[in-house]
């Protein structure tokens, strides 16, 4: 796949705070000492019961080009804040760090590492906002997908927010997440070459207004494109031309030449009332196989709505609340220290602690397990280990809640699996980018594998995120030591 980046090198990319943070680190001695940071979120967006992770290959990209070029090394010596020997250090700069990930389209609930960076601390602190941004933005768009591709139920759903989306890059990389969390084509054509997204059109509006009558705009349209034929009938009057001129059009010519119309469309209008009569009077004339596409703001609880209120849509076109996820515009990932380790090897938790409970992070370098059903397949719980530990399947496994301690269920008849793989090894790509069909296929085979009380937009279950007694009681001592300093 080419570089989406396009030879732009985004290594300066960072908050201003991590460089004087690294050239900070080597000034203190901290030049080697081995970092572990967690990148996690804390809140799903919309009140949801779930998250999808995305935004991990252009993750890859970027750090496979992590480097400082002359312009760059100029303009940090300019500041007259940095040691010699940490610009120096960018100079000649070399990524070492090891990298673990969830991959992409899967489930992810807050807490939970989606990544874990391990190396010299300058350097795994320099890749904090560029990962951040990177993460942040697909998972939040992949999740309103998920979303809106699952009020749909089974009805196709094109994302089309290119025109919406904050700044190209939002257009780019929104489609490439939508299409993650369930969008199968987009309107945007660049998706389509760089990603392979199958990109869709017709007309606007101003097709129909080029020509002196709508009936000449639909012919002249049927014409030029006979085996992909949808025709817009908002322009002027739904019910009273742009249906009759549509039928009319199909009727002389495209059924002569033994062609079926594609699709109708509408952007406007009461939705649920206009569809009920289009589509009769579409079976009345011979097309019932014409396909009803609507768009015009369209979100999962306007969608939901049309299908209780008996809407006859094939096919929903959703722009801007998509591409913005304009209920919830932020994801809130989060980037922190969770450990370090010595010239021994040995690895010592760190801990932040905040008055704010949702701030507080789990230490050490951790595992993150999911647990399935052994008869369903349906996922039902999630659990962060020490890095040393294992869960087996043929032993029962107690969960607790890591707040409310005395709720526990123990479980039998599991199967469970590692969920962060290695990215990276001492700077080197060791794992193999899978192509993004398969991470769409993969994507909605896991969302269809968690329960459905999970997956309700209003007051879904909570989904168990739990910890291993080891690694609960190395994080209540922390807090209990963390409540003695402070007293």
């Amino acid at each position: 796949m080419e570089n989406m980046f396009n030879g732009m090198n985004l290594s300066m990319l960072t908050d201003f705070y991590e460089f004087t943070m690294a050239n900070g680190f080597m000034e203190h001695g901290f030049e080697d000492k081995i970092a572990y940071f967690d990148l996690f979120f804390r809140k799903i967006p919309d009140g949801g019961g779930y998250a999808i992770a995305a935004g991990l290959e252009q993750a890859v990209q970027y750090l496979k080009d992590l480097h400082f070029s002359a312009e760059d090394i100029e303009y940090l010596r300019s500041k007259n804040m940095f040691t010699e020997k940490f610009i120096d250090y960018l100079e000649n700069f070399r990524f070492t760090c090891d990298i673990w990930a969830v991959p992409e389209g899967t489930p992810i609930f807050p807490g939970e590492p989606l990544m874990i960076v391990r190396g010299p601390a300058p350097q795994a602190q320099l890749l904090e906002t560029m990962l951040l941004a990177t993460v942040n933005h697909q998972s939040l768009i992949a999740t309103k997908a998920s979303r809106i591709v699952r009020a749909a139920e089974g009805r196709a759903v094109m994302e089309f927010g290119a025109r919406r989306a904050h700044s190209y890059a939002g257009a780019l990389y929104g489609s490439r997440a939508a299409y993650i969390g369930g969008c199968p084509v987009t309107s945007n054509a660049l998706a389509d070459r760089l990603f392979g997204i199958s990109a869709v059109g017709t007309m606007a509006h101003s097709w129909i207004q080029m020509f002196d009558t709508e009936y000449e705009a639909f012919k002249a349209y049927a014409e030029s494109y006979p085996d992909s034929c949808t025709l817009l009938l908002d322009t002027y009057d739904v019910l009273g031309s742009g249906l009759p001129n549509a039928i009319r059009v199909f009727d002389e010519v495209l059924k002569p030449k033994g062609i079926r119309p594609a699709g109708v469309r509408i952007d406007s209008g009461d939705v649920a009332y206009l569809t009920k009569i289009m589509r009769r009077e579409l079976d009345a004339a011979g097309y019932p196989d014409c396909k009803i596409v609507v768009s015009n703001s369209l979100d999962e609880y306007i969608i939901r709505e049309l299908i209780r209120q008996g809407a006859v849509i094939d096919t929903f076109g959703v722009g801007e609340r998509l591409i913005t996820s304009k209920s919830e515009p932020v994801f809130g990932g989060v980037y922190k220290l969770a450990a370090l380790e010595d010239e021994k090897g040995v690895i010592n938790p760190k801990i932040k602690v905040s008055e704010n409970i949702a701030k507080i992070t789990t230490p050490h370098f951790k595992k993150l397990w999911r647990f399935y059903n052994k008869e369903t397949g349906e996922a039902f719980a999630d659990v962060l280990s020490l890095w040393d530990e294992t869960i087996s399947e043929d032993e029962p496994f107690e969960l607790f809640h890591p707040d409310y301690t005395w709720k526990t269920k123990t479980v039998t008849d599991f199967t469970v699996k590692q969920l962060l793989v290695p990215i990276f090894k001492n700077g080197e790509l060791v794992y193999d980018l899978p192509k993004l069909s398969e991470v769409r296929k993969y994507s909605m085979d896991a969302v269809d594998h968690l329960w459905n009380e999970v997956k309700r937009f209003d007051n879904p279950h909570e989904y168990y995120v739990d910890l291993t007694r080891p690694l609960w009681e190395i994080k209540q001592d922390m807090l209990r030591k963390a409540g003695a300093k402070s007293k």
